[in-house]
């Protein structure tokens, strides 16, 4: 097939989409465009990126220290209208606070890391972006239906995401694969910047999907209902596809994960009570399965990335022994900056730029008690899925599967920072939503006219 027609193929099955998505009038408000933009982008490429796509080299970075100006100016917009919709539905701050220790805490350790790094204007720059994640979120929150909000902005991300994946590997090579770093091999990195991320993004919207499904599922049989299970199937296997182009072994196996999760915990002989012992069980039986039989090493090397692995270990060991203040560490999200990263790339020709390994990125940003504030942040989010569990089951086993599944994916990949899809998606999981502050019609809406939800919707925004 010639790429021009593939091309508008793709545009016309998008369009296809999103008018049907429309037709059936979702329970949202048009605030929802701002979350779906913001995924977009960071689980994408940033508007420079699309522009030089689209024959317009404008707005490029200046430096990596720098940035692009038109990339951060588009984060911010995006981050000031968000806090202007909160604003407009006044959301309690404080009540979100209060609500939320261990993540409130976090941040505020992280923006206090900007003052000892070495780059304090990128660091606090950085972190600016970071919050748009919870305002984005919380936005989701305020919609009149946090699911269908939720359910909405995912599908809409895998209208575009996955089919233009898909155009670009197999008919705009120039923009849709690489070279591996690691081993000069050709990689596929569809839509995204690299193959990790092409692969982090069929992580979260096959979790997604696989929720949407047994969603659906309980729903009354209907022609909608139908459709919605064949469009389910269908993203499903492309996501399949390209995660096997992506050929991320860490993605495929956090999926694979959280999916055994999901099934695992709506099982009937499952007590939903006492989901902690089994949390720890688990732990405990992998650390000895690890220690005694290298799980993790007989995966690598079936999946053929033993060089790939070994070549990050050897990055580990050498980041370990660099000199930095193993309490507070480098400030927030400066360490690959400055002298020190080019240091690393004088020593190693792929030109690393994160330690792929998150809890060593956190260490080496944050020191030690930001290490320690991250496990308490994750601990706190299993807490909340544990209650969600018994409040929203379906819910709680989404939860409960994302926050295993990005503690494995972490081993070998960073996420735990910076525009991350992962990270944002955390958030969603993560935060608590105080039932006060929750719009009227969050538990009502089944009782309302077609024409009172769309009244609702308005007013909303």
């Amino acid at each position: 097939m010639p790429p021009t027609l593939a091309l508008f193929l793709t545009i016309g099955f998008i369009v296809f989409l999103f008018r049907r998505d429309f037709r059936e009038r979702p329970n949202i408000s048009a605030a929802i465009w701002l979350p779906l933009i913001w995924f977009f982008l960071i689980a994408s490429k940033p508007v420079s990126a699309w522009l030089h796509i689209l024959g317009l080299p404008i707005g490029g970075a200046v430096s990596l220290e720098e940035g692009s100006p038109l990339d951060a100016c588009v984060y911010l917009s995006l981050i000031v209208a968000g806090c202007y919709v909160l604003n407009q539905r006044r959301i309690n701050v404080g009540e979100i606070i209060e609500n939320n220790p261990w993540l409130t805490a976090f941040f505020i350790y992280c923006f206090l890391a900007v003052v000892w790094s070495d780059f304090p204007l990128v660091s606090f720059k950085r972190w600016i972006k970071v919050l748009g994640h919870p305002i984005m979120v919380l936005i989701l929150f305020a919609e009149p239906n946090f699911e269908d909000a939720f359910t909405t902005v995912m599908k809409r991300a895998a209208y575009v995401l996955t089919p233009v994946s898909i155009l670009f590997i197999k008919y705009y090579p120039e923009w849709g694969r690489r070279f591996d770093p690691f081993s000069g091999e050709a990689m596929n990195i569809g839509i995204a910047a690299s193959k990790n991320m092409l692969g982090a993004i069929c992580f979260l919207l096959g979790l997604f999907f696989v929720w949407h499904l047994l969603r659906t599922l309980q729903r009354e049989k209907s022609k909608s209902r139908k459709r919605e299970l064949l469009t389910i199937v269908f993203f499903l296997w492309t996501i399949a596809y390209l995660l096997r182009k992506a050929h991320s072994v860490t993605s495929a196996l956090s999926l694979l994960a959280s999916v055994l999760i999901i099934i695992i915990l709506g099982l009937r002989l499952v007590n939903k009570k006492v989901i902690g012992m089994y949390a720890v069980s688990g732990v405990v039986l992998f650390v000895i399965a690890q220690l005694t039989f290298d799980v993790f090493g007989h995966i690598v090397e079936m999946s053929g990335h033993n060089s790939t692995i070994e070549g990050r270990q050897e990055l580990w060991q050498e980041l370990l022994h660099i000199k930095i203040n193993p309490l507070i560490g480098t400030g927030f999200e400066s360490f690959w900056l400055g002298e020190r990263l080019q240091k690393l790339w004088d020593e190693h020709w792929w030109h690393p730029n994160e330690a792929h390994n998150g809890y060593l990125e956190t260490y080496l940003n944050l020191g030690l008690v930001g290490l320690l504030m991250l496990m308490g942040l994750i601990l706190a989010t299993f807490w909340k899925c544990k209650q969600d569990l018994l409040r929203n089951p379906l819910w709680g086993r989404l939860g409960i599967g994302f926050v295993v599944a990005i503690v494995i994916y972490n081993w070998t990949e960073a996420s735990f920072k910076a525009l991350s899809p992962l990270w944002f998606f955390f958030y969603v999981i993560a935060i608590r939503y105080p039932e006060s502050l929750a719009p009227a019609a969050q538990n009502s809406d089944l009782d309302f006219s077609e024409e009172e939800r769309e009244h609702v919707s308005v007013e909303a925004l």
